[in-house]
């Protein structure tokens, strides 16, 4: 047994010590996350380098595989936490404590706003439609907060039928695709439509017609017949 320290790791009288870098595994596993949304954001799913990934994480491509394991896992993170930043937004809108009508204006200007600044969401949901969604197929995580935001839209709903804001018979999924789509295939087409229709589509004036548009659309959709007069 050693009597003393063992100061065969200290530096040697006069010179600077070490610089310490401790580990963070958090902090590596997020740099890892965010470099592999851009990459794959960019080129997919199959053009998408693990190599690149590392490069542009600033991390070795083996700690990159002990986070992550391959390529196919490292695809599955990034999905899941592109979707559960989204519904950690929209969650945080706490649409309970709005009126009905109000929750859903908000609602929908949400979608809008969201996919305008997060770009890279809708790609990655296109690269995951073209794999036949089989990260979402394979995720418990993905699934549950599925579920959570379809509650989310049920609930408001709800709220208006019973309050008489909204008209019944309404199915919520259909109206909650209906919420995604409006949004959606603008978004993702505007390229061609600008052509076909001979419009600047994503000016700032034609994006504020569009959201405009698309809540009136959506309130036209759900509001309740009014009452006829005796």
């Amino acid at each position: 047994m050693k009597n003393g320290p063992d100061n065969s790791e200290l530096p040697e009288k006069g010179s600077s010590p070490a610089p310490r870098h401790p580990r963070r595994p958090d902090r590596s596993r997020t740099r890892i996350l965010e470099a592999a949304i851009l990459e794959f954001s960019e080129k997919g799913f199959s053009g998408g380098r693990v190599d690149e990934i590392a490069e542009r994480a600033e991390i070795g491509k083996r700690m990159l595989y002990h986070y992550f394991g391959n390529k196919e896992k490292l695809f599955l993170a990034v999905i899941e936490k592109v979707y559960l930043d989204l519904w950690e937004a929209e969650a945080a809108l706490e649409l309970g404590r709005l009126p009905p009508r109000e929750a859903l204006v908000e609602l929908v200007t949400f979608v809008w706003r969201y996919y305008l600044e997060h770009p890279e969401f809708i790609t990655l949901l296109n690269e995951e439609n073209l794999l036949k969604a089989q990260n979402f197929r394979h995720s418990k995580i993905l699934r549950a907060g599925a579920d959570r935001s379809q509650d989310l839209v049920e609930e408001v709903f709800s709220r208006g039928v019973a309050e008489g804001a909204f008209r019944a018979g309404i199915d919520p999924a259909q109206l909650s695709l209906t919420i995604t789509s409006v949004c959606y295939y603008y978004l993702t087409n505007h390229a061609t439509s600008s052509i076909v229709y001979g419009r600047r589509l994503m000016t700032k004036k034609a994006l504020e017609e569009r959201l405009a548009f698309n809540i009136e659309s959506i309130l036209t959709i759900v509001q309740a017949a009014p009452l006829k007069a005796s």
